[in-house]
């Protein structure tokens, strides 16, 4: 009698809203891959990119994403992102419709979506990852409670859902993953980085720039960005957040600009640097706390999820914030250095492990 064990087959599949979600994923992944199972990624362009190029042996799925298109103002955002709800209503029908196909193809075992709200299936264990369950918008409370709704509704169409932070006070999400009423199901699975942090680095950079997030704001930070620090007389890398696309230019020769850093290069170079300058996207908060480094936040103009976070972990002490509207490099950089920064601890960074552990443990191969 055999006792090979068929490996279970997980579907893991990212929102394409920014980088940060496929890049929180990785450690799921690495996570799955040590318990033995075969993975499959759902993705498309630099996301499906990205992942490509850190599991280069797992097959990728292609699926559209919601692909949404930004405002070129950050006033316009929340009223751009609610144009293009019958959009993403009929993204979600066709994710449905997807789904059912590759279930069937390549026998799926079980789906995690990180975000993406139609990958529920009634025959298999599903997951939805979200740091949201209050949706941030400029227009107030009762939108914001309206999108709560609406976002529970399909949170619940899900076995589990997976909060990728701390339950209690100590927490890096503030009320966007603790409001006063939580979906069934709900497990808190700690810090999602996929860097660890490494005793004796050596410096080698003054500032780590970190550009990321939707077009056309990444453009936005990083023109704004290029024409202040040229001048400056420090040592910086600037990470241009554009995977799929090798670029290495010196832009004096004490500063570097790349378009991409795989998962150990920006883990090293995060180390190495006493400042970090960046998104308040949560993913980037996630990967600053478990590596306890000192950051500027710049949150995407019009994105209220960010600036919530900037300002509520600023408050904490935990990183410095600024609006876009009101940054100049050298200011920032001198106010960052009078700041009291505080570290976040918890006892247990590496919380998702086991929960992932046990999630495979039970699948019904």
């Amino acid at each position: 009698m055999s006792t090979i064990l068929t490996p279970a087959k997980i579907l893991i599949a990212p929102l394409d809203w920014g980088l940060g979600h496929a890049t929180r994923d990785i450690p799921l992944i690495h996570e799955m891959l040590n318990a033995g199972c075969e993975v499959f990624i759902a993705a498309e362009g630099k996301h499906a990119a990205l992942l490509q190029q850190e599991f280069p042996r797992i097959t990728i799925l292609p699926l559209p994403g919601y692909r949404i298109q930004y405002a070129q103002k950050g006033k316009f955002f929340g009223l751009k992102i609610v144009q293009q709800i019958p959009k993403i209503y009929l993204s979600v029908k066709n994710e449905q419709r997807w789904l059912k196909k590759v279930v069937d193809t390549h026998k799926i075992n079980a789906v995690i979506s990180d975000n993406r709200f139609g990958l529920y299936h009634k025959d298999i264990p599903t997951v939805f990852i979200t740091h949201q369950l209050l949706i941030k918008t400029p227009f107030g409370g009762w939108m914001e409670r309206a999108l709560q709704k609406i976002n529970y509704r399909f949170i619940r169409k899900y076995g589990s859902c997976w909060i990728p932070d701390f339950a209690g006070d100590n927490n890096l999400s503030g009320e966007l993953a603790h409001p006063a009423e939580l979906p069934p199901n709900t497990t808190y699975i700690g810090c999602l980085s996929r860097f660890e942090p490494q005793p004796s680095v050596t410096k080698k950079y003054d500032l780590l720039v970190l550009i990321s997030g939707p077009e056309p704001q990444r453009s936005n930070l990083e023109t704004l960005i290029l024409d202040q620090i040229r001048t400056l007389p420090i040592t910086a890398l600037i990470v241009s957040g554009k995977p799929g696309l090798p670029q290495h230019e010196q832009i004096t020769p004490g500063i570097t600009q790349v378009n991409h850093l795989n998962a150990k290069e920006l883990n090293d170079a995060m180390l190495a640097s006493d400042m970090v300058l960046s998104r308040s996207g949560y993913t980037t908060l996630m990967d600053l706390a478990k590596l306890n480094k000192k950051a500027i936040l710049i949150p995407t103009p019009g994105q209220s999820e960010q600036v919530y976070l900037g300002e509520y972990l600023m408050e904490k002490g935990y990183f410095y914030s600024i609006a876009q509207e009101d940054f100049a490099l050298q200011p920032a950089l001198d106010a960052a250095a009078a700041f009291p920064f505080r570290s976040f601890h918890h006892e247990d960074m590496d919380q998702y492990k086991a929960v992932v552990q046990q999630f495979i443990k039970h699948l019904d191969i």
